[in-house]
């Protein structure tokens, strides 16, 4: 079997796994996502916060998290206080965490027991806990699967639904937003009288039916993209061989799905070797520097030239396809003849209209956590690809 082969037949293979592994475990757990969203959405109400950490690669899930809850991309919906303290968690939280508050934490599927410790006593206090795997709230929160990949897949779908769904309950409580163009994600809302039993019920068939719809999205892409998928693998691969590294970039949520992927290639699980990476993302006073001093579009651009050598490969993750950074840097990276990838949603905007990137993977969707949640898939298993073919 050639090389080129054996990547498509892992790839067909591992999107077949996760949609097999999403529709036994989601739907198992619908009900208590939903009522551990309403105890959420209470906490908000009494002024409570969302404090998120993370441990090893799962540190992009509480980055993920905080900027879900903070900068909603649902139009009009409300900030909501959250937190990632992930750098110092255990002095973070007993500082900060009180009663009121929701604490979440990310950790490997078989667990981690300091993280578990910490969450456990800071629990006693009244804090609402959500331990990814472990525990949400009293409901016991075993791990869908040991692939770790796969495990943080399905974690941002299920924290992903909390996050959609805690302002169903604020519209119950008439103390909500008006639900406007989103409201073809809450059709239950408005038809009538809702008891919170009907509206539990409801919220947990919308959150099986967001995991459905992902499992779509990923036989979608399988069917229309797998072959794209493997000719970029075999790309990176070759430029991964003669000592390139990733640089990967991203905005918002995509940041952190960038940082997760250099994460999984500098420190991988499962014995896998690693492979050099580097997030743009990750420095937080060059990003801030840049857009202060010159601009938001260039601060992607100006650490690609400071950073980027002949044989890298740039990874840009983008929902829309329109961000002028990603845009710029892509230009760039063009210029000094780096390999690029791009992971779009929507239609791929203008980086797929103007063909910016030498390899495009589309996710044609136009809902945001669903983009994010099929791009996990996309460079998890491009990971697993890479693997395979430094073997």
């Amino acid at each position: 079997m050639s090389a080129a082969s054996e990547i498509a037949a892992l790839v067909r293979s591992q999107f077949h796994l996760r949609n097999e592994i999403s529709a036994a475990y989601i739907p198992l757990h619908s009900g208590p996502l939903a009522a551990v969203c309403q105890e959420m959405s209470k906490r908000f109400l009494r002024g409570g916060r969302l404090l998120a950490v993370g441990s090893g690669p799962y540190l992009t899930d509480a980055q993920h998290v905080s900027v879900e809850f903070v900068h909603p991309v649902i139009v009009g919906k409300r900030a909501l206080p959250a937190l990632d303290l992930s750098a110092t968690p255990e002095k973070m939280l007993d500082v900060l965490a009180g009663p009121d508050d929701i604490v979440m934490g990310f950790g490997p599927p078989e667990g981690d027991a300091e993280l578990h410790a910490l969450l456990d006593r800071i629990g006693r206090r009244g804090t609402l806990v959500c331990e990814w795997p472990g525990r949400l709230g009293d409901y016991p929160l075993a791990a869908a699967t040991s692939d770790p990949f796969i495990h943080q897949e399905l974690t941002e779908v299920m924290y992903h639904t909390l996050w959609e769904t805690v302002h169903v309950f604020f519209e119950q409580t008439g103390r909500g937003d008006d639900v406007g163009a989103s409201a073809f994600l809450y059709p239950f809302l408005g038809a009538g009288d809702q008891t919170p039993s009907n509206t539990l019920d409801d919220v947990a068939a919308s959150i099986r039916q967001k995991a459905a719809d992902d499992e779509l999205l990923r036989t979608a892409f399988l069917n229309e993209q797998s072959q794209r998928l493997v000719d970029a693998a075999m790309a990176v691969g070759e430029r991964v061989a003669a000592g390139g590294a990733l640089l990967a970039l991203g905005n918002g949520g995509s940041a952190t799905d960038a940082n997760d992927l250099v994460l999984d290639c500098v420190d991988p699980p499962g014995g896998m070797r690693p492979i050099p990476a580097i997030s743009l993302c990750m420095e937080p006073a060059n990003v801030s520097a840049i857009a202060n001093d010159v601009g938001v579009e260039l601060v992607f651009l100006r650490q690609l030239i400071a950073n980027g050598r002949p044989g890298d490969v740039v990874v840009a993750i983008s929902t829309s396809g329109k961000s002028k950074n990603i845009v710029a840097a892509l230009g760039e990276a063009r210029k000094r003849g780096l390999l690029t990838l791009a992971l779009l949603g929507y239609d791929g905007g203008d980086v797929a209209r103007e063909n910016l990137a030498d390899h495009v993977l589309v996710v044609r969707s136009d809902y945001i956590p669903r983009i994010q949640e099929v791009q996990a898939s996309i460079y998890h298993v491009l990971r697993l690809a890479l693997a395979t073919l430094a073997a």
